[in-house]
């Protein structure tokens, strides 16, 4: 991993995404890009009015400082920063910062307060997210100890899927981080049987990595929702990280399906990292 891209907003929950893409940078020798999307009009920035323009300027200086004192923290010192100011338009620019500076990962912080599907849904992360082609890591709350040393990546082994869990299996191997499949038994309609679900495992294996070496690496975890199985299978095995692929074009909700009650919730604080369908 070579470079990570932090949206800053200034907030809470942006620092906390700092802090964390720091130790991540810190470990893997990566360069850390700070990225600060100004929500400045168009109208402003093109505005031929002299006394407008000197306006925009001094907007400008005055986030650019602001920027400055933000990133001036200790955790910072022996981490390459490099700070990019970027008008505001769509949140589809995140994503075309990644490309042109080749970025591998997002590491973002969520205000969202409910299960998995309102952590994403509405928000600046989720809007990330759907348009982010490289993985993105979403931060909740602040980690005190950055040690991601098993990952959970939830799915329901279609082949579409190949792809997210093949770079879900290069990014956490780069971690360091042991990774283990998940898949969320339902009842009623969507039942399956242990052998039914034995076989659409080997077959997905199959297919993704020639071989079955991870078939001991696979879980089936019985529940009344996807977001509650994954929950409650990443608390009951102690995981540090949560993987699940996603949509570009549909988001994350496609995945889960309903919703989940606060308490349910209230677990649901481990950091979660997608990959692009």
């Amino acid at each position: 991993m070579k470079k990570i891209i932090v949206p800053i907003d200034f907030s809470e929950h942006s620092e906390y995404a700092l802090k964390t893409a720091a130790k991540l940078a810190k470990n893997s020798n990566a360069e850390l890009l700070a990225l600060h999307m100004l929500e400045m009009s168009e109208v402003v920035l093109t505005e031929s009015d002299s006394e407008q323009q000197q306006k925009a300027v001094f907007f400008l200086k005055l986030v650019e400082k602001k920027f400055k004192t933000f990133l001036d923290k200790d955790y910072l010192k022996d981490v390459n920063v490099t700070p990019i100011v970027k008008h505001y338009k769509v949140f589809s620019e995140v994503n075309d910062v990644a490309k042109e500076h080749d970025a591998n990962l997002i590491v973002m912080g969520s205000h969202g307060t409910g299960g998995f599907t309102e952590f994403f849904v509405g928000s600046n992360t989720e809007r990330v997210v759907r348009n982010s082609d490289i993985p993105v890591l979403v931060i909740k709350n602040e980690i005190k100890d950055i040690n991601f040393g098993t990952a959970i990546f939830a799915t329901n082994f279609e082949e579409e899927n190949v792809r997210p869990y093949l770079n879900a299996t290069s990014m956490f191997e780069s971690l360091g981080t042991k990774l283990k499949l998940l898949y969320v038994n339902l009842p009623n309609e969507h039942f399956k049987s242990s052998v039914e679900i034995e076989k659409k495992i080997a077959e997905f294996l199959i297919t993704a990595d020639g071989n079955l070496d991870r078939l001991n690496d696979v879980a089936y975890h019985a529940d009344y929702t996807v977001e509650q199985g994954v929950i409650n299978y990443a608390n009951k095995v102690g995981a540090d990280i949560i993987a699940i692929p996603t949509h570009g074009r549909k988001g994350i909700s496609h995945f889960f399906v309903g919703s989940i009650g606060e308490d349910i919730a209230n677990h649901s604080s481990l950091p979660v990292m997608t990959f692009k369908i």
